[in-house]
């Protein structure tokens, strides 16, 4: 038997392949070393945790244990965390405690992990209490994971409760915080964070970093995005000097930071030295190019990247969509919308949108109206686009009852670039009384305040219609400053 037993244990270390694992299961079973504890551990950690396991074969296995220990359910639990039906992590995890065993501090972390994956924070919070009751709210490992948990549901204030019971914080802790605000579009606090941590001193990882870069590029922060940089470098993570170095995640953040912060010049000489890229950094030159009005380049670095093998994802075609509408370039525009019908995306609700606002800002009605028709899902954007599309060009009767029929979908909700349109169209109209009502119920309905180019598109229907008095009494009225074009819609009219 302990020849058997010593014999198994070092095929173990050479097993590679589920074949060779059930030839070694049926050894263990006609030796009845199937019945030793540690044998069988290390049976299941194979099937939980190899590259070729088999979650199917753990089970059956784990379901002939009678009494499996508290480090065989851990593996069954890790294994399903980590695989596509993670809930079953939690089937587990009552079934270990209903048989009378007590979690540890392995346990709680593979389980929390499935919560934060499934984002189901309920359950997350039952796991919560049961650490609290144990006493594992201690462990570092354990009261990471349940940050992770609430920073993954977008609940910052009580993972923010978390991390300050938190018995030492360490980098993960740090960054997982601020990957957190990142998440949750909370980017100055992610930073004011990263600069707490820095106090702390607490040296950050290039996850950490990555995160950071992120959040001022987000914010249009390039400050403090440059401070992230040269801080990238002193830490020797600096992904442009070579191959051997390159960390293509990072480098597309500094390069992504740059580009949404408008230093394009820096971003492309950045982009230029990446020994390695991917689709983001790409789309991230696209998209900068097209942000701050440079239609022709964006569209040139598209072709670049299409030449260099990639394929193009959602967020290339809405960059490159914007460019081409920008430059009024209607057989660009049709060859990229076969190129999306090709891919059977076009009724995907933001690039249906880009594609409509496309036509409608060229003129071409009657395409928008049919993209419009066909989207499955219309949101507010979709809605706004077909609106101010057909007001532009004179549609303004359809554009208004397009507004009536949004405003009876109740999945959707006016807002301010809504109502622009909508001022608009009656301005075209000469629908004075309907314009003042739509000026009204915008804040008495929606909430919403007006701005000064709501009270520019009213200061040009009234004047249209020759209440000039009116439209000067507005424009003395306006909360704000008025500018140039205000009163130039007024005056234009006198």
């Amino acid at each position: 038997m302990k020849k058997h037993y010593s014999t198994i244990l070092s095929l173990f270390e050479t097993c590679r392949t589920m074949r060779e694992l059930k030839q070694l299961h049926g050894l263990m079973i006609t030796t009845s070393v199937i019945k030793d504890i540690i044998p069988l551990s290390k049976l299941i950690d194979f099937c939980t945790t190899s590259e070729s396991s088999s979650l199917n074969y753990a089970k059956s296995v784990f379901r002939k244990i009678q009494q499996p220990s508290v480090y065989i359910w851990n593996s069954m639990i890790k294994g399903y965390s980590n695989s596509d039906t993670p809930h079953e992590a939690f089937f587990l995890y009552r079934e270990m405690l209903q048989r009378g065993h007590s979690p540890d501090h392995f346990t709680y972390p593979f389980v929390l992990k499935a919560c934060s994956i499934v984002y189901d924070i309920e359950f997350g919070m039952c796991i919560h209490n049961h650490v609290l009751k144990t006493g594992f709210e201690v462990n570092v490992y354990v009261s990471t994971c349940l940050l992770n948990l609430y920073v993954s549901c977008e609940d910052m204030k009580a993972g923010l409760q978390v991390f300050d019971k938190i018995p030492k914080w360490n980098v993960v802790a740090w960054t997982t915080l601020i990957a957190g605000y990142v998440n949750s579009d909370c980017f100055c606090e992610a930073i004011r964070v990263f600069k707490d941590m820095e106090n702390f001193n607490v040296e950050p990882n290039e996850i950490t970093m990555t995160n950071v870069l992120v959040a001022s590029g987000k914010s249009r922060d390039l400050a403090t995005g440059k401070w992230a940089h040269d801080r990238v470098c002193e830490l020797g993570y600096d992904p442009f000097e070579s191959k051997s170095n390159c960390n293509v995640i990072l480098a597309t953040a500094i390069v992504d930071m740059y580009a949404k912060c408008g230093c394009l010049k820096v971003a492309r000489d950045l982009f230029n030295k990446m020994p390695k890229r991917n689709l983001v950094a790409w789309n991230s030159m696209i998209a900068g190019y097209n942000q701050y009005g440079h239609a022709e380049e964006a569209l040139r670095i598209f072709s670049e990247m299409r030449f260099s093998g990639f394929d193009p994802d959602k967020a290339t075609f809405l960059s490159v969509i914007g460019a081409s509408a920008k430059l009024g370039a209607l057989a660009l525009g049709q060859s990229l919308h076969a190129y999306i019908s090709k891919l059977s995306i076009d009724k995907d609700v933001a690039i249906g949108t880009a594609l409509l606002d496309k036509y409608a800002k060229i003129g071409d009605a009657k395409t928008a109206r049919q993209i419009f028709h066909d989207l499955q899902t219309k949101d507010a954007m979709a809605w706004t686009s077909m609106i101010i599309g057909l007001a532009m060009h004179g549609h303004g009767e359809e554009a208004l009852s397009t507004f009536k029929r949004m405003q009876e979908d109740p999945n959707v909700t006016p807002d301010q670039i809504t109502y622009i349109g909508v001022l608009c169209a009656c301005s075209h109209v000469g629908l004075v009384e309907e314009g003042k009502r739509h000026f009204a119920e915008m804040s008495e309905i929606y909430g919403i305040l007006p701005s000064i180019e709501h009270y520019g598109c009213m200061v040009d229907l009234l004047s249209r219609a020759g209440h000039f008095e009116e439209a000067e009494r507005l424009v003395e009225q306006m909360p704000v400053k008025p500018n140039a074009a205000s009163m130039g819609s007024s005056l234009e009219w006198l």
